[in-house]
Formats: structure tokens, C-alpha cells, sequence
């Protein structure tokens, strides 16, 4: 009987430090029990989504915490995970509850007993919305580089290491009789440098 109650006691201690590790991770991470009910909620969920972990415990995850166009797609993600075939990177938005929108690269993770027999889902998350937005700041720059590099009053061109033709503005064709498209991956110098240059 002690060395029962010993690895009982062992098992409980394992058991209690997995929760504070996914109630202290840096992620979001949820669980929900076959009927779609939250039956995990860590504090990283409730940071970003606004909502304490008393009050999503319980609660269905998509009628709760899903905005309506991403509810059919979640709702197959788990039915997959239940029934054995986990999702990996699902980009997922998700509304907070005082309304800020946030993109969560979500794993969803079939949740099994001891003897195997499938208990729920379990999805861990990682917030890309400042990922996104710097994404989508970088390219609005860079279209704006090139309308600017297009139709700028002055003839720009741009070579790669090679020595060929990489950028070629509306100008450059205006002024040198050649299109962008019969320039590009020319080489510069052999193909429009005449020999008195």
C-alpha cells in the first residue's frame, strides 16, 4: 500500500506541474472536452482574449469565442482531432473581448487517457498579429517603393551581381526604346551599353 500511495503521490506531482507549465506557458492554450466544451484555459489565453479562465471553462469554443466566418473551419479542425488527425499551423483570427482582432497560429492536438481512448482536443497557439502587421508594413512600403521607382521623371534601372538588368522604370523604356519585359534578366552592360560608353 505505501508504495502504492507513492505512485500516486509521484503521479499527482507530474500531474501538477504539467498544469502550471500550460497555465505559465507563453502561449495560448486551450482544451476542449468531445463535446466541444473548454475544459482547459491558460493564462495566456485569458490575457489575450480578455476572458478569466471561471469564465470560458465550460463555455462551447466556437459559439463562445469564434467569430461566425471562422466557425465551420474550427468546428472541422476539431472533429478532425477527435477523431485522431491533428491540424498543425490553422491561422486563425480571433476577436478579444473588448474587440481587438488577433491572428493565432493554432495547433490542434487529439487528448488522450491513459489507456489511449480519446478525451477532447487541445490546441495551442502563437500570437503572429505584430508578425502580420509588420508583414503588411513591409509590403505596403515596398509597393510603395515601386510605384515610386515606376513613375519617377528620371530613368532608374537596377543589376543584380551578375550585371543584370533587375529594374527598369517606365522612363529608362521611354527614353531608351526598350520595355521592362525586353529588359529584365539581360545583362546591362553587353545588351544596352553602345561601345562609345
Amino acid at each position: 500500500i505505501t508504495q502504492i500511495n507513492a505512485m500516486a503521490e509521484e503521479q499527482q506531482r507530474i500531474a501538477d506541474d504539467l498544469a502550471r507549465l500550460i497555465d505559465s506557458a507563453n502561449a495560448p492554450i486551450f482544451g476542449v472536452d468531445p463535446k466541444g466544451m473548454v475544459s482547459e484555459w491558460n493564462r495566456k489565453a485569458a490575457e489575450l482574449l480578455g476572458y478569466p479562465k471561471e469564465d470560458a471553462i465550460g463555455k462551447d469554443l466556437i459559439t463562445s469565442f469564434i467569430e461566425p466566418e471562422n466557425r465551420s473551419s474550427v468546428e472541422e479542425i476539431l472533429q478532425k482531432a477527435l477523431a485522431g488527425s491533428e491540424t498543425s499551423n490553422y491561422a486563425l483570427s480571433l476577436m478579444s473581448k473588448v474587440g481587438k482582432r488577433y491572428t493565432v497560429l493554432l495547433n490542434a492536438t487529439t487528448r488522450r487517457d491513459a489507456k489511449g481512448h480519446i478525451t477532447g482536443v487541445v490546441g495551442v497557439g502563437q500570437d503572429i498579429t505584430q508578425l502580420n502587421q509588420v508583414m503588411a508594413d513591409s509590403k505596403r512600403i515596398a509597393d510603395d517603393l515601386t510605384r515610386l521607382i515606376e513613375t519617377a521623371n528620371a530613368p532608374i534601372f537596377g543589376i543584380d551581381i551578375a550585371g543584370k538588368v533587375s529594374e527598369w522604370n517606365a522612363k529608362a523604356s521611354s527614353l531608351l526604346g526598350f520595355s521592362k519585359e525586353e529588359t529584365i534578366g539581360k545583362h546591362l552592360v553587353s545588351n544596352f551599353i553602345t561601345e562609345e560608353f
